[in-house]
């Protein structure tokens, strides 16, 4: 019989303590739960992930074509990177992931997407700093400025709350100029967010790109057992 609750993984980074833990809630018919925490901050859990499939699925759905080249800017527990492995006309996924640990978790198989992500011939993982590979040569690990189909977004809370100081500037217009250029024509740009989204940022994206919208993606709390509401901006180029 598995422990109610398991610390699988515990590293010191240079964010703060990263730990991996696993609870079977029993309230919930002895289901399993994988959590993240970053120093005081709780980053994800397993059971609230309708949002980050959300990502990919509103995201990749506004894109023609096939032969798709796409990057996703945080691994976390690998939600949003297994949604985008569903499209048949993905050619080529980057996933962009700060904290080594997160990328060794899902090597080891220590989570549930881990396994699936790494045997995937498709998907490539990249230690590296998503805001610091916007201000230089861009995603891609070979060529220098590769442009992508989509880039998609999850690791900062809101683009008003940060996880870091240093990711400030890519939400100003600036920033989103910067991002923009290693898009494609027609190229997607989308967003998760804790919060619904807010006519301010949107308006900041529209000075930047063709188009711009945002959605607001419902998901059941079985804890609350009320409804939870995240938020999806989603931006296209010329």
């Amino acid at each position: 019989m598995k422990p109610s609750f398991e610390e699988l993984d515990y590293q010191k980074t240079d964010m703060g303590e990263l730990v991996l833990r696993r609870r079977t809630m029993r309230i919930l018919n002895d289901r399993e739960i994988y959590e993240v925490k970053l120093g005081e901050e709780y980053l994800m859990s397993s059971l609230f992930h309708d949002s980050e499939v959300a990502l990919a699925n509103i995201g990749l759905g506004e894109l023609d074509g096939t032969g798709w080249d796409v990057v996703v800017g945080g691994l976390g527990l690998g939600y949003t990177a297994a949604a985008v492995l569903k499209f048949k006309q993905l050619k080529r996924l980057v996933v962009v992931e700060a904290l080594a640990p997160v990328i060794e978790w899902h090597r080891r198989g220590l989570v549930p997407n881990g396994k699936a992500l790494t045997l995937d011939g498709r998907c490539v993982y990249r230690h590296a700093d998503f805001f610091a590979l916007v201000r230089g040569d861009g995603f891609d690990p070979d060529v220098s400025g590769t442009r992508f189909d989509a880039i998609l977004l999850d690791i900062d809370h809101t683009p008003k709350f940060w996880l870091h100081s240093s990711h400030g500037d890519l939400y100003s217009e600036g920033g989103m100029h910067r991002l923009k250029s290693f898009l494609k024509p027609h190229g997607i740009f989308a967003l998760w967010s804790n919060d619904p989204p807010e006519d301010t940022f949107l308006k900041l994206l529209s000075t930047v790109f063709a188009s711009a919208e945002g959605r607001i993606v419902q998901f059941d709390n079985p804890l609350l057992q009320n409804v939870a509401t995240n938020g999806v901006y989603v931006a296209r180029c010329d």
